[in-house]
């Protein structure tokens, strides 16, 4: 699938978005840490997508710098669910359309209740996931609330 063939590129095409393509290295310890270093980027202009299970039986979509950790508890309360954890990466897989480290919040199979984190909006733009690995999309913090009908919170520990 060429990059402008992804979901995520696609729900991308009606504002405006750059695309940023890396060398996407599988044995990082930090894929997302390691996408901001490719692409010279500051790690806090950097999300990752977390893919969380909540009270066991919902999925919804997490998005926070790639440097932060992503606090579960908040997340549960946000969502209106007593627990949250992470998502088993087959069931996120599936849910998504992506794998594990190509999951975008943009274009998802099923579309996931999305929660992304407030420091976004200190931004002027923001990088997320492209929909495969070694491809991120730039974009106003402001579009992908729009885009994924988010709700914006403080989602780190």
């Amino acid at each position: 699938m060429s990059a402008k063939g992804t979901p995520a590129v696609r729900a991308a095409a009606r504002i405006p978005h750059r695309l940023l393509e890396y060398a996407y290295d599988p044995d990082a310890d930090a894929i997302g840490l390691q996408a901001a270093d490719a692409l010279g980027l500051p790690p806090e202009r950097v999300f990752k997508t977390l893919i969380v299970a909540l009270d066991a039986d919902r999925l919804a979509c997490a998005v926070i710098p790639v440097a932060a950790r992503l606090n579960l508890k908040a997340l549960a309360a946000a969502a209106g669910a007593k627990k949250a954890d992470l998502a088993d990466p087959q069931k996120a897989e599936r849910a998504t359309g992506y794998v594990v480290g190509g999951i975008s919040p943009l274009g998802q199979k099923r579309r996931l209740p999305t929660f992304i984190d407030r420091s976004a909006e200190m931004l002027d733009e923001m990088v997320v996931n492209g929909g495969r690995r070694g491809l991120q999309i730039a974009l106003a913090p402001a579009d992908l609330v729009r885009l994924t009908a988010a709700a914006v919170g403080a989602f780190t520990a």
